[in-house]
């Protein structure tokens, strides 16, 4: 993986739903979400992880653990040049396996949920990316 976006998996240590100063603990409950900190330190790496495609915003999370479609995830989000971490309960939207042809990386995309808080997340991304959005430059997204 390289240094421009980092993830750590993990299940929350607390109860759900994680405040954005949530810990996270190495191994993983059984029937408990995931829960992932995924850190982007540049626009580039934001911008071939994000999914506009998807009505209400996701992201594209790299990690060798196996997830169904449909399946709970946490993530703790952090942006480029943004201190906050937000917290994102998603949904796994699709999967690109370990084997997936044209070398992409393997792992999965979350589909954001459609609520007021997510809405301003999905905004801000936006906001960060600006015109490099609608680029043709690949992504590791659908």
């Amino acid at each position: 993986m390289n240094d421009r976006v980092v993830t750590r998996q993990g299940t929350p240590s607390s109860a759900m739903p994680l405040a954005p100063t949530g810990t996270v603990s190495a191994g993983a409950a059984p029937g408990r979400p995931s829960v992932i900190q995924l850190v982007f330190r540049e626009k580039g790496a934001l911008y071939a992880a994000y999914i506009p495609l998807l009505t209400d915003g996701g992201l594209f999370v790299p990690t060798a653990r196996e997830y169904k479609l449909g399946e709970d995830l946490y993530l703790l989000l952090s942006l480029p040049d943004d201190p906050q971490r937000y917290p994102v309960a998603g949904k796994v939207a699709w999967i690109t396996p370990s084997n997936a042809s044209g070398g992409r990386t393997q792992g999965v995309g979350v589909r954001f949920p459609a609520d007021e808080k997510t809405r301003a997340l999905k905004q801000k991304i936006e906001e960060i990316l600006g015109t490099s959005i609608s680029s043709s430059k690949p992504t590791q997204t659908l």
